[in-house]
């Protein structure tokens, strides 16, 4: 039998995070390794406790949960942790800054228990959590902001066929939609999608949608 999955949850609602705690400790694959009110505590007990999956809420006291995500799983973290948001608010600046700063995914805190396990789960394999459309959504709103009017794509370590699959991940498609609509097999695009990832270093989907809005290679 695996090990089961350790999360650590943090939230400064006392109700919300004591449901997260019991749901999460009831099931037969996971455990709560830890729980806290205030996003630096969520960062110095993840630094010493290291959870497979931190469960945070984005607005905290003493250091929100954006900033604590960039600290646990940011660009240039040496041992990043797997971050799932959960918020209250959706498709809201929050989200996108948190996913920016190396989120593996969000889910709202209204979601039932059932996809709130799912998530962890997903989260825990190594795999991004988000809805495809919602990010399409969300990064769409806000990639403006960050990216110059005009500004031209960056050079990229991509193949013109890369590209044009990192442009459809980016516009809200499954694999198989883009195995659909390019005429090829779903572990093709595994494997496209593989290469993107190494190639320009990101972690899952959702940071390569971010990449490619931020660097002019979609609009």
């Amino acid at each position: 039998m695996s090990a089961p999955i350790r999360v650590l949850v943090c939230d400064d609602q006392v109700l919300i995070r004591t449901g997260l705690v019991t749901i999460i400790g009831a099931q037969p694959d996971m455990e709560v390794a830890g729980e806290c009110g205030d996003g630096r505590a969520a960062v110095e007990l993840a630094e010493r406790l290291r959870p497979d999956v931190v469960v945070m809420d984005v607005r905290m006291p003493v250091l929100d949960g954006i900033e604590a995500t960039r600290r646990l799983a940011g660009a240039g973290v040496d041992r990043p942790v797997r971050v799932l948001v959960v918020t209250t608010f959706n498709l809201d600046e929050y989200v996108y800054e948190a996913l920016r700063a190396g989120a593996s995914g969000f889910l709202l805190k209204d979601a039932p228990p059932a996809q709130l396990l799912h998530g962890i789960r997903t989260v825990a394999s190594g795999a991004a959590l988000l809805d495809p459309e919602v990010t399409r959504q969300l990064v769409g709103k806000f990639a403006a902001r960050i990216r110059p009017t005009g500004s031209p794509a960056v050079d990229t370590p991509l193949t013109p066929r890369e590209l044009e699959v990192l442009g459809l991940i980016a516009t809200g498609l499954s694999n198989s939609e883009i195995a659909s609509s390019l005429f090829i097999s779903q572990e093709t695009v595994k494997t496209f999608v593989s290469r993107i990832l190494a190639k320009l270093g990101l972690r899952d989907r959702v940071q390569a949608v971010v990449y490619a809005y931020r660097h002019g290679l979609v609009t």
